[in-house]
């Protein structure tokens, strides 16, 4: 049974915890601006030495989204606790692709992850050993089609995608995510190797977590809970985030069994 905390506060369970991971963009942010009440979530923390990790499956370095985070207005003491699932995938590509050829689906943006590898990097998809995913490209932003048909006589490459998340919400406006381009190629019958939420790499990676009792917090039932579930870590879902409507219709119970998924604790907005 999921326990509401929408007039207790987060601060009625915190003392539980010695760990939080914390959703970053849909929890503390929505692409836009800041959302104080969260921000003071984290002043509280910080208060009490509780330890926190700003988790976000961003394909871009921790530095990157630190700097975004400034420009929005964010103490630097809170933003250095910053963690990508870019940096984690950075990890992996080091070791095992740093001097093969690739083609990169995405926008030129987030390329900035990369640069180590750019002398690397193919025009031509044909000419690639390995696919590298980190969204959408700018032109193609809803047309799956198109990469149906770009994926079609390269389904033998390995595809490594840097953003598990199929969409997002940058203020009122839903966008697609490099998730749901790597299921296409995963559908299709390619290889994908995931880096970010729920994947364990981005929470190991992060921090020692390790004789801890944590609680994950986060928006989304697929990346946030899933990989609180599959790591027996307990969870709070925020449930003003993408699956406000479904949970407005149908409630949290039956939103949760749809997606088999365990919800320890809900709050519609992240507050103490």
């Amino acid at each position: 049974m999921t326990k509401k905390l929408d007039l207790t506060g987060l601060r009625s369970i915190a003392d539980h915890y010695d760990l939080f991971y914390i959703d970053l963009w849909g929890v503390i942010h929505n692409g836009i601006k800041l959302h104080e009440k969260a921000i003071n979530v984290l002043k509280e923390l910080s208060k009490k030495n509780k330890s926190y990790v700003l988790l976000t499956n961003a394909p871009r370095p921790n530095e990157t989204v630190k700097n975004f985070l400034e420009k929005m207005g964010m103490d630097k003491d809170l933003r250095d606790h910053v963690f990508t699932s870019g940096e984690a995938a950075l990890s992996y590509l080091k070791k095992n692709f740093l001097s093969r050829k690739f083609y990169h689906i995405g926008p030129p943006r987030d390329f900035d992850l990369f640069n180590l590898f750019e002398k690397n990097k193919c025009e031509n998809i044909k000419e690639s050993e390995y696919l590298l995913c980190t969204g959408l490209f700018d032109d193609f932003d809803k047309d799956l089609t198109y990469y149906k048909d770009l994926f079609s006589k390269h389904l033998n490459k390995k595809m490594i995608c840097t953003n598990p998340d199929l969409i997002v919400d940058r203020g009122n406006t839903r966008e697609l995510c490099a998730g749901s381009v790597a299921m296409v190629f995963e559908k299709m019958g390619g290889e994908v190797v995931y880096f970010g939420k729920p994947h364990p790499e981005v929470y190991n990676q992060s921090t020692n977590n390790n004789k801890k009792k944590i609680l994950a917090i986060g928006d989304n039932l697929n990346t946030d809970i899933r990989g609180a579930n599959l790591l027996n870590y307990d969870c709070l879902l925020i449930s003003n985030g993408i699956h406000k409507d479904e949970i407005n219709n149908k409630g949290i119970e039956k939103v949760t069994k749809e997606y088999e998924v365990i919800v320890n604790f809900i709050q519609s907005d992240l507050k103490w």
